[in-house]
């Protein structure tokens, strides 16, 4: 849709910046495996653009299994190890290490909660919060609910979930739809 207003951050020439916006973001998604997803690559954003993290997600959902938790929890340091030497995705030990244990807290919340996400969900009580922001530099970095959600993640024992990741997890997942009022994906 090249001729359609977008959100400013999307308005460039990156295509997978453009597919991401128009396919992706704040639509709202429900799927386990794409929350751990999602949660996983915000993570590894911390300090770099999303542009870089897109264009790794492929190296990432080949080195952590499709981002089966089941499978992800097993991985050892030999495979921590490993992933480290693979180019396909970002090399920081922190980041990797969190993933492997972040995987062990989503199927501790599958366990307790019956889905990660009714557990994320609740935060929004199951529906998208809608805000009518006109520009870019309206959206805020963080809420009072990605400090709650923050907050409680961190208590499970989760890594690389500070506000700031948090409230960008919660715009790409669909809870909260942050397209500008002028943007071509807003949904009221």
């Amino acid at each position: 849709m090249p001729n359609e207003t977008r959100c400013e951050w999307a308005a460039g020439n990156d295509e997978l910046m453009v597919a991401y916006h128009d396919e992706e973001w704040g639509v709202p998604s429900h799927d386990d495996r794409h929350l751990f997803e999602m949660l996983t690559l915000e993570g590894a954003q911390a300090g770099l653009s999303w542009s870089t993290i897109l264009r790794k997600r492929e190296g990432y959902r080949r080195v952590f299994a499709g981002f089966d938790p089941q499978v992800v929890v097993g991985f050892t340091r030999k495979d921590v190890e490993r992933l480290l030497d693979d180019p396909g995705i970002v090399r920081n030990r922190l980041k990797v290490e969190s993933t492997v244990a972040n995987a062990g807290r989503v199927l501790e919340v599958q366990e307790s909660v019956g889905s990660f996400d009714a557990y994320l969900w609740s935060f929004v009580d199951g529906t998208p919060i809608v805000n009518r922001w006109k520009s870019l530099s309206e959206l805020p970095a963080e809420t009072d609910l990605s400090r709650a959600l923050s907050k409680d993640l961190k208590r499970r024992g989760f890594g690389f979930v500070g506000p700031t990741v948090c409230y960008a997890f919660m715009q790409t997942v669909g809870m909260v739809d942050d397209h500008t009022v002028d943007c071509f994906r807003r949904v009221s």
